[in-house]
């Protein structure tokens, strides 16, 4: 059997929806972040994420050199920030969105996230085009009552909240 093309994964990839986040590393004084999908839980116990990131992004040393890495959640009404990330604006031109703080790793959190999970890296293996981080987190923040942005067929789409 042949390995299916690239333009038919992407293309069925596209089907598989996903949380928008914005993955950050670095400080306040010297922020760096960009938008991801390829993000997952690995385990609970320690409680371990993963995120993928292209290696050819400008991003990828600065995950490298610092070890933290911190995902944040994004909410239905933050679709213009995670196009603001995705854009070619420089690092410092990203974080003029948003209000950021830092919790347990000095990485910077975004303030109005629906969740953060501020992680420490463990480890970072090359797989095709793509880094993969795993981040074992040291803190969490939630906001209850936030709508969910997912990706889905190439668009944006509201999650509703509900409760229970």
């Amino acid at each position: 059997m042949l390995a299916p093309e690239t333009s038919a994964y992407r293309e069925a990839m596209a089907r598989l929806g996903a949380a928008v986040n914005i993955v950050t590393t670095g400080t306040l004084d010297n922020p760096v972040g960009f938008t991801a999908s390829a993000v997952c839980s690995v385990t609970d116990t320690p409680p371990t994420l993963l995120v993928c990131l292209n290696r050819n992004s400008r991003a990828r040393t600065a995950f490298y050199e610092g070890g933290a890495l911190c995902v944040n959640v994004l909410t239905s009404s933050q679709q213009d920030l995670s196009n603001h990330f995705a854009s070619p604006n420089s690092m410092a031109e990203r974080f003029t969105a948003g209000h950021w703080q830092t919790l347990a790793t000095g990485a910077p959190v975004l303030h109005e996230a629906a969740a953060t999970f501020d992680c420490q890296i463990s480890q970072i293996v090359e797989v095709g085009t793509h880094s993969v981080m795993f981040g074992v987190v040291q803190g969490i923040l939630c906001h209850s009552g936030a709508e969910g942005l997912v990706y889905f067929n190439r668009r944006y789409h509201s999650l509703p909240y509900h409760q229970g």
